[in-house]
């Protein structure tokens, strides 16, 4: 590694950011951007991200985005260089890890490469970097992301902003399903990860207690995946009273305008739940695929089910505290140790006495 030229001073005139994925990830970078925004406002900053994600930050103002197609395979490299073509940066953060992020920085002209520390680093990113962020032990992922920006000299912004922007059509959808006032609870039924997902079963039955015993209105989220498609309309199947079933219809957009508006979110280890903390909506997590301390809800861990342990002496023999941190337990039947009592019981103390 070559001398230690942080914390910056005076900042640099460019700052190329490589965080394409994923849509959970993008959201945890936004506050990470914001105070780098606010402290280096001079500062000409690039993002990279990918399609998806693009949807929830490109349109975000003093910020030039690039966009890494993934879906386009190894041709996605090429454009990538081409886009970026005769092009130098100051600074490179690199805050991705994957084989796929590290073969994409080689298209980042930037004499600093800013990566991971050796502890959190894999697929030879230490290849790609000059110099490292300090090692953290027991970070939440959106901590990790901030010591990026204390190392290039910003100071985490007091709270935390996101401002994620929200065209007025999507606020006009989220008007449309949750009237002013109206009390009315989000069910984001499915990850990117299968493992990770409840049973229809128990989705149905906690839709239906939110209904019977808390007076609220339920609806169903989700993209239009077959996978999320048939999960809705299993709950819808099953369940005795009717919710709405908007799995398919909503954008990202209007997936976080409607978020505005819930008084709370229940979902898996999932890019929802951490949309709904960027814009103060309270989240009942369900983990036991993943531990809740590392990648959930931030704002939210007095309503998660944590079942993160059970699942690590179950299935690795060991307790959570004895695991590298951040190992992922995505076993079939793991989620099963989530237990609808135990949303139950999130959900009566939530309503009992709602947080500010």
């Amino acid at each position: 590694m070559a001398r230690n030229p942080f914390p910056l001073d005076p900042p640099p005139r460019s700052l190329f950011i490589l965080r394409f994925s994923s849509l959970g990830d993008v959201t945890h970078m936004i506050p990470v951007v914001r105070s780098i925004q606010t402290q280096w406002p001079r500062t000409r900053i690039t993002w990279c991200v990918a399609s998806l994600e693009y949807k929830l930050v490109g349109d975000m103002s003093g910020i030039e985005f690039i966009v890494f197609e993934k879906s386009r395979g190894p041709l996605a490299y090429s454009l990538l260089r081409k886009k970026l073509q005769g092009r130098a940066f100051d600074v490179l953060v690199h805050a991705q890890v994957s084989l796929r992020a590290n073969l994409a920085s080689l298209a980042v002209k930037a004499p600093l490469r800013l990566g991971y520390d050796r502890d959190r680093s894999k697929d030879l990113h230490g290849l790609f970097v000059n110099h490292r962020i300090d090692p953290g032990s027991g970070q939440h992922v959106i901590e990790s992301f901030f010591c990026f920006a204390q190392t290039l000299g910003i100071s985490a912004a007091n709270p935390w902003r996101w401002d994620i922007p929200v065209p007025e059509e999507a606020r006009a959808f989220a008007r449309t399903h949750i009237a002013d006032g109206e009390p009315a609870a989000v069910i984001s039924p499915c990850s990117s990860h299968p493992l990770r997902n409840w049973a229809a079963e128990r989705y149905a039955a906690i839709a239906d207690y939110l209904v019977e015993r808390h007076r609220r209105k339920v609806i169903l989220c989700g993209g239009p995946s077959d996978l999320e498609r048939r999960m809705g309309e299993r709950i819808c199947a099953i369940m005795k009273n009717r919710p709405v079933n908007l799995i398919g219809r909503d954008t990202v957009k209007k997936l976080v305008a409607l978020l505005e508006r819930a008084e709370l979110l229940i979902a898996p280890d999932s890019g929802p739940m951490h949309l709904a903390t960027a814009v103060g909506t309270p989240v009942v997590g369900l983990h036991a695929a993943s531990n809740p301390a590392r990648s959930g809800p931030y704002f939210s861990r007095a309503w998660c089910v944590d079942r993160y342990d059970d699942a690590a002496r179950r299935y690795l023999g060991k307790a959570a505290s004895e695991l590298k941190w951040g190992t992922k337990i995505e076993k079939p039947g793991v989620m099963s140790l989530v237990e609808v009592q135990d949303v139950v019981e999130r959900l009566d103390r939530f309503f009992a006495q709602p947080p500010p």
